[in-house]
């Protein structure tokens, strides 16, 4: 059987962000000076004596989004979300271009649609499965990402409106 690996769980989310990165697993233990296969052991989901460190954690995340790896954060967000918590990328000042603030709101509006529809879709059967779930969880921290670009995109405008 095929293990299904789930974004918002943060053991399969760092997994498949390592795995993402441009000449997998291996390229990536070269990047940081460690074996493949002690990386891949502490990476495998279904090895429990291997563990990376929260400093591993933290440089194959920061390696990953050097690279470019689609949502190379995305164990950082598993993570806090099993403690209840959300995170969102704060766009830095340089990565904000000069399109309309109206925009945004459009972008927001989008996502939090996304959010109900996935949460709509789910509850049509009356169960909501892990994998519906992890859909879920997804679509909410992209709707906190667009709130979170809203708000720096705003805060830029009042500053530069002074």
């Amino acid at each position: 059987m095929t293990r299904k690996y789930l974004d918002m769980n943060q053991h399969d989310a760092l997994y498949k962000v390592a795995r993402s990165y441009p000449g997998g697993i291996e390229a990536l233990a070269q990047k940081m000076e460690i074996s493949a296969n002690v990386l891949r052991n502490k990476l495998a989901p279904t090895i429990a004596s291997h563990y990376p460190s929260f400093e591993e954690v933290s440089v194959i995340v920061e390696i990953c989004q050097d690279a470019g790896v689609a949502d190379a954060t995305r164990p950082l967000q598993a993570l806090l979300t099993r403690h209840g918590m959300a995170a969102y990328v704060v766009p830095q000042p340089e990565q904000i271009g000069n399109d309309d603030l109206s925009q945004t709101v459009c972008r927001v509006m989008s996502q939090v649609g996304a959010v109900a529809e996935a949460v709509s879709t789910a509850l049509l059967d009356g169960v909501v499965t892990a994998a519906e779930a992890d859909l879920i969880e997804r679509e909410f921290q992209g709707a906190l990402s667009a709130l979170g670009e809203w708000r720096a995109r705003l805060r830029i405008k009042a500053e530069h409106d002074r």
